[in-house]
């Protein structure tokens, strides 16, 4: 049973001042000397860095669509275990969730199943009166849905203030805070968002201290508490890395192809390999084999993009996760079985990339010898060839460019490949973002077979290489995590 205190911070649409309101709650409340855990709704990797900053603590995704409305609750509990507060970012506007399916993925989904109470940050830069008519639908849209408070953001002035307060007092949602306009902050960012914060570590840290500063001039901080303790207990076990690698038997589940699927697929994405038989239960954790397998995880400027149960899941399956940079070690570190490449920006620092060949060797030798690799979207284009005419791995027969196109969404996927993931036919959901195309030439197989939101064929299978455009989240199937670290052994 979790008895947390916690908030959810939503707001009418995107640009509202979630980010600013949220971590600087966070980081407020930690300057009070309580413990405070940040969560974000949905996939984005960048706020949670800044909501780490503010906490000192991992931020963490909730993602009801990747891991499954079941896991939200018990990984909101891992994530906040010990703490006296939990401030949750919402994502889009509050009742906007995954593409066609309801409620699913949204930040009153995720609300619900936390059973937190909701403060709406509303802009009011361009209304009055009217405040008082979106806040009071937002309120009765969703009888399940409590907002138990609102934060006025860009306020101009006192008097709009006092017609902003005036308004609201008929509508029963208590304001906990005015922020005004005129001390926005400007957060740089750039095609995929806020520039995250290993790439501007010492303006972020002041970029948060004045997020704070906002807030505690402008929130009831004491009001904010009240609220965060009225939430009733939410049932249901704390998620556990050690658990659930234990607990998947050593292998992902394997689900036949559905046949929507099957139908009309590429003959070029046929599925290779077959399921191996699943384990049987191994409460004591991974085989000794596999124990203490030394696995580097890119890190730095360019690779930002991870989960923070992702380490903790190679970690309870045996391995030694060790962080290097691309962007400055010219060696794996020594003894790597495995690599994992996740999510970021190599396309800024593609010369840094290409000029550290020392690495790209490396890393293309470890591939070459058949080792577990597992590359997301910037791991993909670090492995290729080329990414905008510089040279990379060459790893993969694919160059990458930079395209004026935003591709973005969440996917259902099924693998195609036996691979160092997962077993050809383990479903999985994923998602997708990035401004980056790949030319791909012949020769490797592909990794997934897209179904949602059209059918197509994504990713490579080469030897001990996964590499795909898709993010996605290991809790929902930690044995991801344990066949990862048993092809290493």
């Amino acid at each position: 049973m979790v008895t947390i205190p916690r908030l959810v911070i939503a707001a009418p649409s995107s640009g509202s001042g979630k980010t600013t309101v949220a971590t600087g709650l966070m980081a407020a409340f930690a300057g009070r000397g309580l413990a405070v855990s940040g969560h974000k709704v949905g996939p984005d990797y960048i706020d949670p860095g800044y909501h780490t900053l503010a906490t000192g603590r991992p931020g963490r995704n909730l993602d009801a669509f990747m891991c499954g409305p079941e896991l939200i609750a018990p990984l909101f509990a891992h994530g906040a275990r010990g703490c006296d507060l939990a401030v949750v970012e919402g994502v889009m506007g509050l009742y906007d969730g995954a593409s066609g399916l309801g409620e699913l993925a949204s930040t009153a989904h995720v609300a619900k199943l936390l059973r937190a109470p909701v403060v709406l940050v509303v802009d009011a830069s361009s209304q009055s009166r009217s405040v008082a008519a979106l806040v009071h639908g937002f309120a009765s849209w969703d009888p399940q849905v409590r907002i138990g408070g609102v934060i006025l953001n860009k306020v101009g002035s006192d008097r709009h203030e006092a017609l902003l307060r005036e308004a609201l007092e008929e509508s029963g949602v208590p304001v906990l805070g005015v922020l005004r306009r005129a001390g926005q902050l400007a957060v740089p960012s750039r095609h995929l968002g806020l520039v995250p914060v290993a790439e501007r570590r010492g303006d972020a840290v002041a970029a948060v201290a004045a997020m704070a500063g906002q807030v505690l001039a402008g929130c009831d901080l004491d009001g904010l508490m009240a609220l965060a303790r009225s939430a009733p207990p939410v049932t249901g076990e704390v998620w556990d890395a050690e658990g659930a690698v234990a607990a998947c038997g050593g292998a992902v589940p394997i689900p036949k192809l559905s046949a929507s699927f099957e139908q009309g697929r590429p003959h070029s994405a046929r599925v290779r390999g077959s399921a191996p038989a699943p384990a049987p239960r191994t409460p004591e954790g991974p085989d000794r084999a596999s124990a203490g397998v030394r696995i580097a995880v890119a890190s730095g400027a360019a690779f930002t993009f991870s989960y923070a149960e992702h380490s903790e899941l190679l970690t309870a399956a045996g391995a030694e996760v060790v962080p290097f940079d691309p962007l400055r070690d010219e060696s794996l570190p020594e003894g790597t079985r495995g690599l994992v490449i996740g999510g970021g920006f190599p396309e800024v620092y593609g010369p840094e990339l290409s000029a550290n060949e020392p690495l790209r060797k490396t890393v293309a030798e470890l591939a070459a010898s058949g080792a577990p690799v597992a590359a997301e979207c910037a791991g993909l284009l670090y492995l290729a060839r080329s990414l905008d005419g510089l040279p990379m791995c060459g790893v993969l027969n694919a160059e990458g460019r930079m395209s004026q196109r935003l591709t973005l969404g969440y996917r259902d996927a099924v693998a195609l490949t036996d691979n160092a993931l997962a077993a050809a036919g383990t479903r999985m959901r994923g998602h997708e973002f990035h401004r980056t195309v790949l030319e791909p030439g012949a020769g490797d197989e592909p990794a997934w077979g897209m179904h949602r939101p059209e059918r197509r064929v994504e990713g490579f299978v080469q030897r001990g290489v996964h590499a795909s455009y898709l993010h996605t989240h290991w809790a929902t199937a930690p044995g991801t995590a344990r066949r990862f670290v048993e092809r290493c052994g």
